[in-house]
């Protein structure tokens, strides 16, 4: 109870007086309350939802800040606040009164700002795609969602937000208890996989039309992989179609672990700018979800009041959601940085001997040897299947070949999506194709003993080039509940590797012989703090990695950047092992502008972002054009490339390859230090592997 009024029997015209309100303006949500308090130092396995009762004036200060940003609605802190969630943390128990709590803060918070803000409950799923998995059945869930409503309820909200739900079903059954319950406004908001779909394979237009009848007052989306990938799922709700308002909170882009903490990428300012593309799609709210702050509010509150301010204000010229957004959701690969530059790499440790005599190493991988013989290596990845059948991704991997591809890389999970294994897809490629495969092995998945015992059947099945990675939160993924492991990180497997090159496993114990792995490591030279980049890239290279991968560059002006840190930190030769340069070809104005504000380590220069808008219908050529113009302007001061489709476009990675090889023909012989003496000294020398 509160106020002496039972929030049970909520007059109906509660509801018209909200849609009334979203009807007379967009309002804005706030942001992520959990980056805020991870931010404050509150460890990242810690229950979050505990601290409304141990830490009330922590998320009192959060809930103000938002007000004072702007937010016309704050959420309580109770996402995860469900007597199935909490079990986990011994709190069950203790869910009500979290949720009566909560909302107390978050009224407590609007009457200290004096601001004329909602409080909407939060509701989240029960932690899993089904609840039936947590064997506590549809009862079971709905006294779940019953229990933290009422909580939500005697604590005074003035709304409901379900959010980030992906399983559809258990977002109807959520609705129709609290329906039975109470008339205050629903917001039912979901999150969408890499392809635009739900956990069961259900569509947005097909989860908008049930829904609808299950009478919410708002349709939406949150989390899921950024601001663009989000326009496109809201665009293919289209709430308009069925008489609903829409709200739209994504996440700040894709997320980077920097020392133990996610750190995302999208800023606010870009948050500001897609502003009028949600509410041209039909979004009333807006707001945020993981990796935002009040600086992002604020800019979306800066936004909103734009558009109210300007009668009729004008959206046309902003390009409707499309491919070109959620299309490189799949940049998680390309979030794992890639570059090149040519030097010298450090020769495979020796094998040990042991008490039968000295054993004697593999032989160096064809990857390794290329780069040795001064070859311009390309290599093209390939994104796993979603499914059992690998045919297709081997027939990618055939035309890839065809074209002249050196090596295909195999991305593993890519931003925490769900795919068939990377090492099983590169047998799959090796032993159908003469074609060696660069395996990207990330550390979330796996603990020490299990990224050990992998390594060792790799190397059994012939696949010994891996680029160490330590890969996306799961929580951008298809699992947003799931966690990671990170024994170790990136810099922690190339140890690994390199001690399995030298005959031991990471315990000391023998492997039967020296391994024979050439161990690729990842930079973005781009990065928000390089300082610290380049260190984690030294502290790579002495762990005993051969070759490093950039995330993709765009100009030659990033390539002098990148050329010149190296000098500084290794010397005038630059660079002590071989570099491939990361190349993303651009399809799209969208996709640039996506790219460069959501995507972790991807920086396009303005000039080159112009360039795309002004190519009109020919941006897809224009975007190659510039990738080759680029490949030719760095000439030999790069061991070779490291191409990364858009969109999964083989087709234009093999045209792309078909006219690098061709350039390369055509190029004199002295043409290439010509142009790398431009960029610097010691940019071009010949790569001395072993």
């Amino acid at each position: 109870m509160s106020d002496g009024v039972d929030p049970r029997h909520v007059p109906a015209s509660e509801r018209d007086r909200f849609r009334a309100r979203l009807a007379s303006r967009p309002l804005v949500a706030d942001g992520a309350t959990g980056t805020l308090l991870f931010s404050r130092g509150i460890p990242q396995r810690a229950c979050l939802d505990e601290l409304v009762l141990s830490r009330p004036d922590l998320v009192g200060t959060i809930h103000r800040e938002y007000l004072e940003a702007g937010a016309d609605v704050i959420e309580t802190a109770t996402f995860g606040a469900n007597r199935v969630r909490l079990a986990g943390w011994g709190l069950g128990d203790l869910a009500a009164r979290m949720n009566r709590r909560a909302a107390q803060l978050a009224r407590e918070a609007r009457d200290v700002a004096g601001r004329d803000a909602l409080v909407a409950g939060s509701i989240g799923p029960l932690g899993r795609p089904a609840h039936g998995d947590l064997g506590v059945g549809d009862a079971g869930a709905r006294a779940a969602f019953r229990e933290q409503l009422d909580g939500l309820l005697e604590g005074g909200v003035d709304l409901l937000i379900l959010e980030t739900f992906h399983d559809l079903d258990q977002l109807l059954l959520a609705i129709s208890e609290i329906r039975a319950a109470t008339g205050l406004p629903i917001v039912a908001s979901m999150t969408f996989g890499e392809e635009l779909g739900l956990a069961d394979g259900r569509t947005p237009e097909q989860a908008a039309a049930l829904l609808a009848r299950s009478d919410v007052d708002v349709l939406g989306v949150n989390c899921g992989v950024g601001p663009s990938a989000s326009l496109d799922a809201l665009g293919r709700i289209d709430p308009g179609r069925h008489d609903l308002p829409g709200s739209f909170m994504p996440n700040a882009g894709l997320p980077q672990r920097i020392e133990g903490q996610f750190v995302y990428a999208a800023n606010p300012a870009w948050f500001g700018e897609v502003v009028p593309l949600a509410v041209a799609a039909g979004a009333r709210i807006v707001g945020g979800c993981c990796g935002t702050t009040p600086a992002h509010v604020a800019a979306m509150r800066a936004a909103v009041d734009r558009l109210v301010a300007v009668e009729g204000a004008s959206i046309e010229g902003a390009e409707p959601p499309g491919e070109a957004a959620g299309a490189d959701s799949r940049a998680p690969t390309s979030h794992l940085a890639r570059r090149p530059v040519r030097v010298e790499t450090p020769r495979a440790t020796p094998p040990p001997g042991n008490e039968a005599g000295a054993v004697d190493a593999p032989s160096p991988t064809a990857l390794l040897r290329k780069l040795r013989d001064g070859e311009y290596v390309i290599s093209v990845e390939i994104d796993p299947p979603r499914s059992i059948r690998i045919e297709r991704t081997v027939d990618a991997a055939r035309l890839l070949a065809a074209a002249g591809t050196d090596c295909v890389n195999i991305s593993d999970s890519a931003m925490a999506r769900v795919r068939m294994g990377a090492l099983a897809v590169a047998f799959g490629i090796q032993h159908d194709l003469d074609l060696e495969c660069v395996v990207h092995l990330t550390t979330r998945d796996r603990n020490l003993m299990a990224l050990e015992s992998e390594l060792l059947g790799a190397h059994a099945l012939g696949v010994r080039n891996i680029l160490a990675l330590t890969g996306d939160p799961p929580r951008v993924g298809d699992y947003p509940t799931g966690t990671g492991v990170w024994d170790v990180d990136s810099i922690g497997l190339v140890r690994i590797l390199a001690r399995l090159n030298r005959g031991e496993d990471e315990a000391g114990a023998p492997i039967g012989g020296p391994a024979g792995f050439t161990i690729a490591c990842a930079l973005d030279p781009t990065a928000e703090e390089p300082a610290r980049e380049w260190d984690r890239l030294e502290q790579k290279l002495a762990a005993g990695a051969h070759l490093v991968m950039t995330q993709p560059l765009y100009d030659a002006g990033q390539v002098e950047a990148m050329l010149r840190v190296a000098r500084r930190r290794f010397g005038p030769g630059g660079f002590p092992v071989p570099v491939l340069l990361g190349i993303l070809p651009l399809q799209s104005s969208r996709h640039a502008e996506f790219l460069h504000h959501e995507v972790p380590g991807i920086t396009i220069p303005d000039s080159t972002r112009a360039a795309m808008r002004d190519a009109g219908e020919a941006a897809a050529e224009v975007g190659l054009e510039t990738a080759l113009a680029l490949l030719r302007d760095v000439g030999s001061a790069v061991a070779g490339t490291y191409v990364m489709p858009s969109f999964g476009r083989y087709e234009q990675a093999a045209e792309l390859v078909r006219r690098l090889r061709a350039q390369s023909r055509a190029v004199a012989p002295d043409a290439g230090q010509a142009v790398a003496s431009t960029i610097g000294p010691g940019a071009a020398r010949p790569a001395a592997l072993g």
